[in-house]
């Protein structure tokens, strides 16, 4: 069950907010039909029902705030927008990827994948679907975790009358099991079809909320509809034959609505009715149709006279409930009785190192990380070998191919495209959007994703030294000194700055949700923060930590070996460079803000 209290988004400027105080409930076993006009505010209300845009207002999922469910993925499932993954994944590799971060086993892609029909094509593409093929793989996302409640922005947008009725048939056959559905749409006549319980909005506000045969009998009222080249003089035939009528029997009777054109629209009547007044008065009828009429949310339906008409008071009453489409032929995977609970207790607890594996499928699944690495290290060889042949560059910035001109060497800058890649390829995937405003899930996810981005930068900076290493010394023999001694403490310092700029990167992507702003981030600590940093430690110190190790030493209650004192010492002189201290101060700011947005994230 979805309650929703009070939504009301962050007012733009001069501009009324998008939502304005929208409160209304979809109950399990029913389907809900968030109904409006493009504009009216429906995809905003969903965001802030997710928590995915900032606003004032608390929505309860069976009776808990988001925050509040352990793993939200399992008990919402969602489907917003129209890019449901990466285009170069295939629908079982995108599915096994974000059931490792439901914490479900990779076997459900396989069931989810039948479920909807795409069994056949599970080694296909996501660039290669089409519309109705994406709509089925973005609901399989969305049942992935066998949740309870299904959240779903407009779904049947765009598809063929065929692929409509099969939606309409499993979300159907989804709520008949217990399953609580909201789903928004732009069409009344659909909302009628598929609704129990239709929720009208307009301008953000609450115009409505109604069960479906009070919507039907206010709103979708039957109708003929004619088509006519001489639709004036029919409409003026039939109000007149209709006033007629109401005058022997007391009360409206047949209302005739001119849609403009050479259309009318004729309620409470019949094609025969009307067939037979246009062959009396010997005019031309195109077209004639039964049909369910939307009379708009606002507006009251004009009669043809002029007058105001509407329903009569008892017809809502007595007006029957649409025929609902029939139940799909495969089951839906029957709702859980409790978040993190599957069918007959399938579905067991996700444990740590769930986000570990989503972190891992997500990195490896797709040729982005795996080209960046290719061309940075093809940039880092080139750089190297056009320094060694200069003669002129120290021994460091030979293995690492970091000419001075350059803010980063490559593979440092590389390993900061991948850390902001890790969180900006984060928000592409509408199915993890319950969890991407809840403090357990995004503070584990990010240990996943400092562990596996850490690994990448360090494998990218080793691969690089080896590699250029390697070549210089095949090119110029032994004649490119390469190392020299101490060369441990500038090899650390390398492996350091690429893992600095790997999380700086990744933290900044994940502050601000974007990957150029992480890559902003990482290019502003050689090119600004070193700096000013350098500028402040050229200054001649009053002390000195000289000695430091010895006296770590001596007020040590257990010895350590003698070798540790080398590197307490080289951690001491890393840490005394620019590069070093502007790392570790961005480093630590970034996770600070990023923490603290994340607690500041749970709802008022």
């Amino acid at each position: 069950m979805i309650q929703a209290i009070g939504l009301t988004s962050v007012p733009r400027r001069h501009q009324p907010p998008v939502v304005d105080d929208l409160t209304f409930e979809a109950r399990p076993g029913r389907v809900t039909v968030l109904l409006g006009e493009p504009g009216a505010g429906k995809t905003a209300a969903l965001r802030l029902l997710l928590r995915l845009d900032p606003g004032r207002g608390v929505t309860l999922f069976r009776g808990r705030t988001l925050d509040r469910i352990p793993h939200p993925t399992r008990e919402i499932g969602v489907m917003l927008g129209d890019v449901p993954g990466h285009p170069s994944r295939t629908a079982r590799s995108h599915l096994r990827m974000l059931s490792a971060a439901a914490g479900v086993p990779v076997e459900r892609a396989d069931d989810v994948l039948e479920v909807v029909g795409l069994s056949g094509l599970a080694d296909q593409r996501l660039g290669d679907f089409s519309l109705g093929m994406d709509r089925r793989l973005g609901l399989a996302s969305a049942l992935l975790g066998d949740p309870h409640t299904l959240v779903l922005d407009d779904p049947a947008h765009g598809l063929s009358p065929r692929e409509t009725a099969w939606l309409h048939g499993l979300l159907r056959g989804y709520a008949a099991q217990g399953g609580a559905v909201l789903v928004t749409s732009r069409d009344a006549k659909e909302a009628g079809r598929i609704g129990d319980q239709v929720v009208t909005i307009d301008q953000g506000r609450l115009v409505a909320d109604q069960d479906a045969a009070a919507f039907a009998g206010c709103r979708l009222r039957p109708r003929v509809t004619v088509q006519s080249p001489l639709a004036n003089r029919l409409a003026h035939v039939l109000a007149e034959e209709a006033d007629m009528a109401d005058e022997a029997t007391g009360g409206p009777s047949v209302e005739v609505v001119y849609e403009g054109g050479s259309r009318i629209s004729v309620y409470g009547s019949s094609c025969a009715a009307v067939g037979e007044a246009a062959f009396r008065h010997g005019i031309l009828v195109h077209r004639l149709a039964e049909e369910a009429g939307d009379t708009g949310p606002v507006t009251p339906l004009q009669r043809a006279d002029g007058r105001p008409s509407g329903p009569p008071a008892d017809e809502a009453a007595t007006t029957e409930k649409p025929e609902k489409p029939e139940k799909p032929e495969k089951a839906v995977p029957r709702p859980a009785a409790d978040a993190g609970e599957g069918p007959g207790g399938r579905l067991t607890a996700p444990g740590p190192v769930w986000p570990l594996r989503y972190e891992v499928r997500r990195a490896t699944g797709v040729r982005t990380g795996w080209n960046v690495a290719a061309a940075a290290l093809a940039a880092s060889l080139v750089a190297s070998v056009l320094l060694a042949r200069t003669d002129a560059s120290p021994s460091l910035r030979l293995l690492t191919g970091w000419p001075v001109w350059l803010p980063l060497p490559p593979a440092a800058f590389a390993a900061g495209l991948l850390g902001a890649l890790a969180f900006g390829q984060e928000f592409r995937y509408p199915a993890l959007a319950p969890d991407q405003g809840t403090v357990p899930r995004r503070l584990g996810l990010l240990g996943a994703k400092l562990v596996v981005t850490a690994g990448a930068a360090l494998l990218l900076a080793v691969a690089s030294v080896g590699l250029d290493a390697a070549v210089l010394r095949l090119l110029f023999g032994r004649s490119a000194v390469l190392l020299t001694d101490g060369w441990g403490v500038p090899l650390a310092g390398w492996a350091g700055l690429a893992l600095g700029c790997a999380w700086a990167g990744l933290l900044a992507a994940g502050l601000f949700r974007s990957t150029a702003l992480g890559l902003v981030a990482v290019l502003a600590v050689p090119t600004v923060v070193v700096p000013v940093l350098g500028g402040l430690l050229s200054r001649p110190a009053a002390r000195s930590l000289i000695g430091l190790p010895e006296r770590l030493r001596s007020a040590a209650v257990v010895q350590w070996p003698a070798g540790l004192d080398q590197g307490v010492s080289a951690a001491l002189r890393l840490m005394s460079q620019p590069t070093g201290w502007a790392l570790a101060l961005a480093l630590a700011g970034l996770l600070g803000a990023y923490v603290l947005t994340v607690f500041r994230g749970r709802p008022r």
